[in-house]
């Protein structure tokens, strides 16, 4: 139901729009004043706003103004009783939906409201998907140096200072680069994305730089390079420490001069690109050993930003795990499992080589492999990194392995499967009918039919 603010300082304007208003199932609000208005704005939300322009302690322009300051998505339509063409222009130009004027139609109030509430339904919805089809997921972490991180994003973003971003595999470099490009003045223009470390050391510099048709062998048409598909937005050179030195060069004179090159043309073309490059590498030692330029080195290095590994903002884990169980089972379509205070201390101790990357990969594993609950045991069991998965690793006691030719046929192994199961999961839960049929999630009187169809018994 779709709620709705008056604000009008004449009652019978007020009364009669409320009761049109809720004979069509509008949940209706109203005041008589604007500072009231706007405060009840500010604490709760609404789907509409029916404003008067003329009022006595705020023109109804300056509560337009600071509500859609407040309220950036909220409609307003202005209604007034001294209505004219310049004062609707003047309410359309600071924000209003529409104007009516007073005493309203009422086929034209229900029909604008009725359009309002469209379009306001319409814009959240197109930033609901908006969020969705963006991939730049939030910084997940109140560690010291996370907190530095995203401090650091909201003074450099809008700048166009080129970044370097340095950390271990799977840290989050690349989520730091998008973040860098949506807090810029260019988050409207593309963010265009180049792993050096997939691309040949021969197809770099056509890749970056794009070519001319003919110009070697494969070049059967023109191709536009990374750098013009940037222009105007931001270029992020993911693993910039595996570029070829022909490339690193060509690179150089483009932040340079910010012209490019075709391969194997000769126009050269001016592009606006602001850079921010990724490595997993000490870049210091490649300069000392030879495998990288250190004039590049300074030109993409003006901010630094060193993204930790999960090993040494361990606390930052359960409120990670918690985001990915949430976003994992509302992939799978299925309710938020619940993960037990032992489970994450268990988390905790873990290695963690694989930094973030690794942490999503197991949670997915023991949203998959686990009951309910996500215990300590599961984590033991499930998410070592190093640990097949087995039966004996949950819990139970070792067994032989099994012989798949004693079974005649699918139904016959379906069955032992199913038996095998039922048994372990009955005596984890000590024999307790009830608790093991939720835990697999069955009906209690279908597990003891189970119970009886495999002649499973307490203690065998």
């Amino acid at each position: 139901m779709a709620k709705i603010l008056i604000i009008d300082d004449e009652r019978a304007i007020r009364s009669t729009l409320r009761e049109i208003l809720e004979y069509e199932d509008y949940q209706v609000e109203d005041v008589d004043n604007g500072i009231d208005g706007l405060s009840l704005i500010s604490k709760n939300d609404y789907d509409l706003v029916l404003c008067d322009i003329k009022m006595n302690r705020m023109d109804g322009m300056e509560v337009l103004t600071e509500g859609l300051a407040l309220k950036p998505d909220l409609p307003f339509i202005m209604i007034s009783g001294h209505g004219t063409v310049e004062t609707a222009v003047e309410a359309s130009k600071k924000g209003a939906f529409d104007f009516i004027s007073k005493p309203p139609d009422l086929n034209r109030l229900l029909i604008t409201v009725r359009n309002a509430l469209d379009r306001g339904s319409l814009v959240v919805e197109t930033k609901t998907l908006k969020r969705k089809v963006s991939k730049v997921r939030p910084i997940l972490g109140n560690s010291q140096g996370i907190n530095k991180i995203k401090e650091t994003i909201e003074r450099v973003g809008p700048t166009e200072a080129r970044v370097l971003v340095t950390g271990a595999n799977g840290s989050g470099k690349e989520l730091v680069a998008r973040w860098l490009h949506e807090k810029s003045n260019r988050a409207n223009a593309p963010l265009i994305e180049v792993n050096c470390a997939a691309i040949p050391s021969e197809l770099i510099e056509s890749e970056l730089f794009g070519h001319e048709k003919g110009s070697f062998t494969s070049a059967v048409k023109q191709r536009i390079g990374k750098f013009e598909s940037a222009n105007g937005g931001t270029l992020f050179l993911d693993e910039i420490g595996d570029m070829s030195h022909s490339a690193q060069a060509k690179v150089l004179r483009a932040l340079q001069e910010s012209r490019i090159t075709r391969v194997g043309g000769e126009k050269e073309i001016e592009v606006d690109v602001r850079v921010v490059a990724a490595t997993n590498k000490d870049l210091l030692k490649e300069i000392e050993d030879g495998n990288f330029r250190m004039d590049l080195y300074h030109r993409l290095s003006v901010i630094l930003i060193h993204v930790p590994p999960l090993s040494d903002r361990r606390d930052d884990i359960p409120l990670l795990t918690q985001s990915f169980l949430d976003e994992i089972c509302n992939e799978y379509g299925m309710p938020t499992k619940r993960i037990s205070d032992a489970a994450l201390e268990a988390l905790k101790a873990l290695p963690w080589t694989g930094n973030i990357r690794e942490l999503r990969n197991m949670i997915e594993r023991l949203i998959i492999l686990s009951d309910k609950v996500i215990t300590d045991s599961d984590v033991k069991a499930f998410a070592n990194p190093s640990a097949p998965v087995t039966l004996a690793a949950a819990g139970a006691a070792a067994a032989p392995q099994t012989d798949y030719d004693q079974f005649k046929n699918f139904q016959e192994y379906k069955d032992y499967a199913e038996r095998e199961y039922i048994k372990f999961k009955l005596e984890k839960n000590n024999w307790n009918v009830s608790k093991t049929a939720d835990d697999i999630d069955i009906q209690r009187s279908h597990l003891y039919s189970k119970i009886e169809k495999f002649g499973l018994k307490r203690g065998e």
